[in-house]
């Protein structure tokens, strides 16, 4: 009889055993799927990747640029994961509002307008509008000779914004696409006659594909970009968002980030 007892006793301390094994092999499946597992939580980050030197991907598939780089090391050094979410730049902010993103770092100016629906971080880069023409264009060289041109621009942009607010006083007609390569393309084409695009964009973009383009005039304004989270959400994570950028900055990453891609 103390022998059944003892079976008894021992299959019940099996299934005990059994049961705590399973429910940890439940606990490190949960964690490893929202980025517990590595120290902290996981955040979607929308980009737009056709936005070089700041958002695009490479050859082997890759997300890259300063963008990319910067979120990632931000998120290294606060403890929190990314995962990266490429879309239209006009889906970023209505994304947010959708609660599909959590985070968007996409070369954002920071307006007011926007204020209204995010919360930016601190400024990260210095930016700023400029007029793009055909290289061999030698008619355009400032807002004031726009009068009867097509100005081509990208929507839900501030250079959209700009041209928009500006449309009255120099008479040019506007074509919206949405992405920057379009615009590129449209003006090169002969389309359009000059497109408005943030300056170390189109800087980037003509070093870097040889486009029969050129700057011309000075900067229209000086835009910052900043890395935005829905307005009044997210509180904690846009604090731990600005201590990184600090950080990385005091630390000469950031610097060693933009140099990668831009060369002064």
């Amino acid at each position: 009889m103390k022998g059944f007892k003892f079976l008894l006793t021992l299959a019940a301390l099996v299934l005990f055993l059994a049961a705590c094994g399973s429910e940890d092999g439940g606990a490190s499946e949960e964690e490893a799927g929202t980025g517990e597992g590595s120290g902290g939580q996981t955040y979607t980050v929308g980009i737009d990747t056709t936005y070089p030197p700041f958002e695009f991907e490479d050859s082997n598939g890759n997300y890259k640029g300063i963008d990319v780089d910067l979120i990632k090391a931000i998120a290294e050094n606060q403890g929190f994961e990314v995962k990266l979410e490429p879309m239209d730049f006009g889906g970023i902010i209505p994304a947010l509002q959708a609660g599909q993103l959590d985070v968007a770092i996409a070369g954002m100016s920071i307006t007011d307008e926007r204020k209204e629906i995010v919360d930016f971080s601190e400024p990260y880069f210095e930016a700023g509008l400029t007029l793009v023409a055909q290289k061999d264009n030698s008619e355009i060289e400032a807002l004031e000779d726009l009068e009867g041109k097509t100005v081509v621009v990208k929507s839900g942009t501030t250079g959209a914004q700009f041209a928009q607010d500006n449309q009255d006083e120099y008479g040019y007609e506007i074509t919206v696409l949405e992405d920057s390569p379009s615009m590129f393309q449209e003006v090169s084409n002969g389309n359009a006659d000059v497109l408005i695009e943030d300056y170390p964009v189109i800087a980037y973009a003509i070093a870097e594909s040889n486009l029969d383009l050129k700057i011309v005039g000075d900067r229209l304004n000086g835009d910052n970009y900043g890395i935005a989270v829905l307005k009044g959400e997210n509180a904690d994570l846009l604090d731990k968002i600005n201590a990184g950028l600090e950080e990385l900055k005091d630390s000469g990453e950031y610097d060693e980030i933009l140099n990668t891609y831009i060369s002064e």
